[in-house]
């Protein structure tokens, strides 16, 4: 494993992460920009939801297309979109992406249906967006131990997904996950340079890396000249057990983390994931859970 890092470091050595990221507005972003994901705040309603990211002081948001939440395509028409959209103006929110949680290790059924829910999510986001180009978030499904059986599978529906994202001119954003196929840096871009598409790009989440011992500066220093979302959440364990957990619970050092992001000159959403291992909990409350990760993460953002 730590001779294909190296063969990976060595490919990328010397390459200058984009001073710009496509995000929101068709513009380059100017900065980072701290931002909350709607999957932490289920139990809110939509309205509440985002009142609380905008009164917290977050820049941005994530909304969340999966099943049972508030911003399930099927759920908005055409006029409650434009309310949506007029909402997070008047908020000064920003929608920094989509979530989804996709697979490309299914039967062709299901993947025939994850190419239709792209679809979906793509016209939502331009409902939200339009002129600028919607970003949609998702995981890639497997097993670690599987890699080796199923990548060329998962590269060839990978390609798919893209042409989705093409024809609709959307950004799909992959992430690498410690207990999917695709769990390392080094196989998030194996799959990426299979597929060459301008249209798929990284969604960089340290946590997973983390618990397996990788590094954070090996990891940005990779993937950061393709990532165009990020996700943030502190862990503990390890790939075989392991508890996700709220920024400032464990034991990442922010104001590294964001130094880091600054040497690699990445600008653009950095977004706060609570997991489901910290919102099922009893007592969890969301409103809480913000203005908590808000204030360690902005403190460390003006301290790196």
């Amino acid at each position: 494993m730590m001779q294909t890092r190296r063969h990976f470091m060595q490919q990328v050595a010397g390459t200058t992460v984009l001073a710009a990221f496509p995000f929101m507005a068709g513009a380059a972003p100017d900065d980072i920009s701290l931002g909350f994901s709607l999957y932490g705040m289920k139990t809110l309603s939509l309205d509440k939801a985002l009142k609380t990211c905008a009164e917290t002081g977050f820049r941005n948001v994530e909304l969340t297309l999966n099943p049972g939440y508030p911003t399930e395509p099927k759920l908005l028409s055409a006029d409650a979109r434009k309310a949506l959209r007029d909402n997070m103006a008047s908020l000064k929110l920003e929608m920094s992406g989509l979530m989804l949680n996709l697979s490309l290790t299914v039967d062709d059924q299901v993947h025939a249906k994850n190419l239709d829910t792209l679809k979906e999510a793509a016209q939502f986001g331009s409902d939200l967006l339009s002129p600028s180009r919607p970003l949609i978030e998702t995981v890639l499904g497997g097993k670690p131990l599987e890699w080796d059986s199923v990548k060329d599978r998962m590269a060839e529906r990978l390609k798919e997904w893209a042409a989705v994202a093409e024809k609709a001119e959307v950004l799909l954003a992959v992430k690498a996950h410690v207990g999917s196929a695709v769990n390392t840096p080094e196989r998030l871009m194996w799959l990426l340079q299979k597929v060459d598409s301008r249209a798929v790009k990284v969604a960089y989440d340290y946590s997973h890396f983390k618990l397996q011992g990788i590094g954070l500066d090996e990891s940005m220093k990779l993937l950061l000249p393709h990532t165009r979302f990020i996700h943030v959440k502190d862990a503990a364990g390890d790939a075989k057990k392991f508890q996700f957990l709220l920024p400032g619970d464990g034991d990442t050092d922010y104001s590294a983390y964001f130094g880091l992001l600054k040497k690699y000159g990445y600008k653009g959403p950095v977004v706060v994931e609570v997991s489901g291992q910290v919102f099922n909990k009893p007592g969890y409350d969301p409103v809480v859970a913000a203005r908590k990760c808000y204030s360690i993460l902005n403190a460390a953002l003006a301290k790196a």
